[in-house]
């Protein structure tokens, strides 16, 4: 078999670990395809210290790399969804197959991209785009061919993880974590992507898509940060035997697809609840295995690239193969795809945690207890505290029992409205992720 052709678009971290990962490991990734991968040509407007390209030919035009007829193989790792689409969009017109890490293209673009792909013939491999270095994809589209995933649940940012973790053991506030996140590089500058779950949301509507057969559809994904979380709601959950995580949920039922990205209540003994720092994990129950689970650095220089090159691998072996003998982009093939709805949030089923800010005099409680009886809630668990001194308020903490959330935005606007309470009652979903 001839050297497959690579041209790798895009040398920052994860450019320049897949380059250095493809050159050290030459010998064994050649005995896995039966071919020579050979890194051709190297879009960059910069050159990198962390890497070497040696003798390979650095052109500062990407779109050249998408054009030149000898590259069998783009890897798009620019990043962003404007001038990333036209670069794979260029590519694909051009007969190329594509491998790329970007999680917001492929929520955003996939559709059209995988129309594209299609009329030509070529693949587009993204394993990279979801969790860093865990085939969380090749899991889900592959090794779970055989069952029904009736729901999964990622801690799919590692950088709301951190400050959660951080929140947790040390005691520190959220703009405290969030600040030393930015300095080691965990957060950007505008850490608005992560710690709002944006990131979490293009990852899930990925993962949703796989496990269920349904087109990409990010924009009908809920999606709630970590910025109102308190150290205080950090220790009052595990004083109830629980840790908070930033979640992204997805599960398909008869009534429709749930896909929701939120600080979410955990029970502490799930092994997902100890998975903590910048790592990553997502919990899939299926029907024939079960649950599983699949741990991993979610980012970093190589461990993405792992994910990278392992497509590079995957694509260089099937390039002889007709495209439907191929794995479906999206596991599913296109014309299977279901309409099954997403289900709008205030739909949903799930337990809450409550905390609130009350008047510390008789009969408080009872009328908190009373409106959410009435809307058919009930109280499973209950914390008060002793006042501050000087304070006549206390803050109460509520685990309710499992409802819809319309029923209980309705209760709590009740409660709200009580003169006894002061500000707004934070709330927290709870899930159990039993097996």
């Amino acid at each position: 078999m001839n050297p497959v052709k690579v041209g790798i678009c895009g040398l920052g971290t994860v450019g320049s670990g897949t380059f250095n990962v493809l050159l050290r490991n030459r010998e064994s990734i050649q005995a896995r395809v039966g071919a020579d991968i050979v890194v051709a040509q190297v879009g960059a407007r910069r050159e990198n210290p962390a890497c070497d390209t040696g003798s390979v030919p650095v052109t500062p035009d990407i779109f050249e790399v998408a054009r030149n007829p000898d590259i069998d193989i783009i890897v798009e790792l620019i990043g962003g969804t404007t001038v990333a689409r036209e670069l794979v969009l260029e590519a694909i017109a051009n007969g190329k197959h594509v491998v790329t890490a970007n999680k917001a293209l492929i929520a955003e673009y996939g559709n059209e991209i995988f129309a594209a792909a299609q009329e030509k013939g070529v693949s587009v491999a993204f394993e990279a785009a979801v969790a860093g270095g865990i085939p969380i994809i090749k899991a889900l589209r592959e090794g779970l061919a055989a069952n029904q995933v009736q729901w999964l649940a990622g801690i799919i940012n590692g950088t709301g993880n951190f400050i959660l973790t951080e929140m947790r053991e040390k005691g520190r506030d959220f703009a405290d974590v969030l600040a030393e996140a930015q300095a080691l590089g965990y957060a950007e500058a505008d850490p608005t992507f992560d710690v709002e779950g944006i990131d979490a949301a293009h990852k899930l509507v990925i993962l949703a898509s796989i496990a269920f057969g349904i087109p990409l559809q990010f924009e009908k994904v809920y999606t709630e940060g970590i910025t109102r979380i308190s150290t205080d709601d950090v220790n009052y959950a595990e004083e109830l035997g629980y840790r908070i995580k930033h979640l992204g949920i997805a599960r398909c039922d008869d009534k429709g697809i749930e896909l929701r990205v939120h600080p979410t209540l955990i029970p502490e003994k799930r092994l997902i609840a100890n998975v903590n720092g910048v790592m990553n994990a997502i919990l899939v129950m299926a029907d024939a295995v079960g649950p599983t689970l699949y741990y991993g650095p979610g980012a970093g220089s190589e461990p993405t690239a792992s994910s990278v090159v392992a497509d590079v691998v995957d694509v260089a072996r099937t390039l002889t193969a007709e495209p439907k003998h191929r794995v479906p982009y999206l596991a599913f093939h296109q014309d299977t795809l279901s309409d099954h709805p997403v289900m709008p949030i205030e739909d949903i089923y799930s337990a809450y945690y409550l905390r609130m800010s009350a008047l510390d005099k008789p009969g408080v409680l009872s009328k908190i207890a009373q409106i959410l009886s009435d809307a058919g809630i009930s109280i499973e668990a209950l914390i008060q505290k002793q006042p501050a001194e000087d304070a006549d308020h206390v803050p109460v903490i509520l685990l309710t029992s499992i409802t819809q959330e319309k029923l209980l935005m309705q209760a709590v606007a009740e409660i709200e409205a009580l003169d006894s309470i002061a500000d707004e009652v934070v709330r927290i979903r709870v899930e159990s992720l039993a097996g």
